[in-house]
């Protein structure tokens, strides 16, 4: 059986005519000049052609002597902690062809090239000094699903809870990220941290092919058998990605029948008892049980509550991906076990929940429009340890929306969370760090200030890092972190080979 599907989507914003007319001068709106073209350090002439590119596309081209250049450019990033730098033009694409002209036009133009894959954008790495935006935000549909086949193919800006809700109303699911808003494109190319990622494994390990633009202009389909090294490249390369991808071949898998979710919230004192019992417990669980400790703001319900400090408290969490109600209890049997049950403050034990569910409970913690600062990190240290090290600091934390977790992947073995032969290459027993969130900007001070003493106190237990959640803009290094040794070196390697004149922005480049 097979569904098919496209985009039928319009162009976004105004017309092209619209654009000529109505108070812009022609001049301005069809070429950039000279003062436009300072802005971008890449660029190596002072004008170049706009309009020849509009004609060749369904999609739009924008400058920044359009009206809405900076709606279009700041408008829709998820963290409101923005940066001023922004490029001379905005591609915004409706189709492949699209992106295979405006991958030409840069090229023809020496114009830098940043693409939009519609990630968190914790640190806004698609946003570069000059250059080309190509904004995939219209590719956003399911083009085909064989459900017996247990394939799709997918835009890469649909959302993780927009594919799970396709998939899951014909009983199939696929290793999304957690949260609802973010989209596929950002999430894979990063490695994609899943839900039931010790079954399933990360988003990328399931991915089969892609098609791709290249940096020469070439539409391509990327596979374990044809074009290699883009394949391997794409499942985690991130942002350091030296290509266009504009489609994803998806294995998928039966969508578990009973999945449940279990949370218990102690006093914030018991932090270091709880966090050591949970490191002990996670290699006794199995691996369909995802199993995360948190230090947070005690749920409203819970401020009266005797034992709270500075209204703080920690919990664990654990989300079962089974498929009876006697497989989820007996999944999660250690966690009625713990020696500090009786002064868990609440608890809630394999309550039945479905993706919709989880996507609600992972978007009231990362909520749209704030201002955000994160660093995910792997670890093999010991949780005590790490949260011994932040317990009175995450006391003084600013804002109330602030979390540090860590997610223990479970089961007796070290995991391998990496899928095979590809760029990501990072894996530890513990993920997580603090995500501090704030809504005011005369809170940022205070708020980056705690964010930077906590990243200092836990570099001494930090194994790697995730790119897709790492602040690799501050602190370019960081990137070579999210790799092996010899995965960063063949990437860089590649880049070299597959993009040799530099068109899309290398590491470090167009940030400052």
């Amino acid at each position: 059986m097979s569904v098919e599907g496209g985009n039928g989507n319009p162009p976004f914003g105004l017309s092209r005519r619209d654009f000529l007319v109505g108070g812009l001068s022609a001049f301005g709106s069809l070429y950039l000049g000279p003062d436009s073209a300072a802005a971008n350090k890449e660029s190596r002439l002072s004008t170049f052609p706009l309009h020849r590119l509009r004609k060749e596309l369904r999609g739009q081209a924008f400058s920044q002597s359009d009206s809405d250049f900076d709606q279009l450019v700041f408008g829709d990033l998820w963290n409101k902690l923005q940066p001023d730098r922004k490029p001379q033009v905005v591609v915004r694409v409706v189709d492949d062809q699209d992106v295979v002209a405006a991958v030409k036009f840069a090229r023809s133009n020496n114009l830098k090239v940043a693409v939009r894959g519609g990630g968190h954008n914790w640190c806004n790495p698609s946003l570069r000094q000059g250059g080309m935006l190509i904004d995939l935000s219209d590719l956003n549909q399911v083009i085909s699903l064989d459900i017996d086949g247990r394939r799709a193919v997918v835009q890469p800006i649909i959302s993780n809870r927009d594919i799970q809700k396709v998939l899951n109303a014909h009983g199939l699911a696929y290793p999304s990220g957690h949260c609802p808003q973010v989209k596929l494109s950002g999430y894979l190319l990063s490695g994609g941290m899943s839900w039931n990622q010790g079954v399933w494994g990360p988003g990328s390990a399931s991915v089969e092919a892609i098609e791709l633009v290249t940096a020469s202009g070439e539409l391509i389909k990327a596979s374990a058998s044809a074009h290699q090294d883009y394949f391997w490249a794409a499942r985690g390369a991130g942002s350091e990605f030296f290509g266009v991808v504009t489609r994803y071949h998806l294995n998928l898998y039966p969508l578990p029948k009973y999945i449940t979710a279990s949370s218990y919230v102690y006093a914030y004192d018991d932090c270091l008892a709880l966090a050591k019992w949970a490191r002990e417990v996670a290699v006794q669980l199995p691996s369909n049980v995802e199993f995360s400790f948190w230090l947070a703001e005690a749920p409203v319900e819970l401020k009266d509550k005797a034992g709270l400090r500075n209204g703080k408290v920690c919990m664990v969490t654990a989300t079962t991906f089974a498929d009876s109600e006697d497989e989820a209890r007996a999944a999660t049997k250690l966690l009625e076990r713990c020696p500090l049950i009786e002064k868990s403050l609440s608890r809630t034990e394999n309550e039945p929940v479905d993706f919709e569910k989880l996507f609600d409970f992972s978007g009231s913690l990362w909520r749209q429009g704030r201002r955000n600062q994160v660093q995910a990190m792997f670890s093999n240290s010991p949780l005590e340890e790490i949260i011994g090290a932040v317990k009175e600091h995450f006391l003084a934390v600013e804002s109330a929306e602030t979390v540090l977790m860590y997610a223990l992947f479970t089961g007796s073995t070290v995991p391998d969370r990496k899928p095979g032969d590809a760029a990501f290459s990072m894996s530890a027993r513990l993920y997580g760090g603090p995500w501090t969130m704030w809504t005011d900007t005369c809170d940022d001070q205070s708020n980056l200030a705690w964010h930077k003493k906590t990243l200092a106190l836990l570099q001494p237990y930090t194994h790697g890092y995730y790119l897709g959640e790492t602040d690799i803009v501050s602190c370019p290094d960081k990137i070579k972190t999210a790799f092996s040794t010899d995965n960063y070196k063949r990437l860089c390697q590649l880049r070299d080979k597959l993009d040799p004149q530099g068109l899309f922005f290398r590491q470090g480049e167009g940030l400052s």
